[in-house]
């Protein structure tokens, strides 16, 4: 909750667990599950693994992600979906 309000959190996280890049949300939708992740390899890279929640539209951002890199000859992450509330992405 960020000031009364449910927010939904998306991370980028460097293997060691620190926090590189974050965007809250007013909800889940596609636009934001691609935006995001896009900003975030735009300044850190390809990411060599993508944690999800199992939202309709984290799973279709996650596809439109590994098609774009696709093109760009880079190898597609894993992606590991996991069980968690609103306020979570890896």
């Amino acid at each position: 909750m960020v000031k009364g309000r449910w927010v939904c959190l998306y991370r980028a996280v460097h293997k060691f667990g620190k926090t590189l890049d974050f965007l809250l949300s007013q909800r889940r939708n596609k636009l934001d599950a691609v935006k995001f992740p896009a900003r975030a390899m735009d300044t850190n890279g390809p990411p060599r693994k993508i944690v999800i929640d199992k939202s309709a539209a984290n799973t279709k951002g996650v596809r439109k992600i590994k098609r774009m890199l696709k093109r760009f000859g880079c190898p597609a992450p894993s992606n590991r979906p996991i069980s968690t509330t609103c306020l979570s992405m890896g």
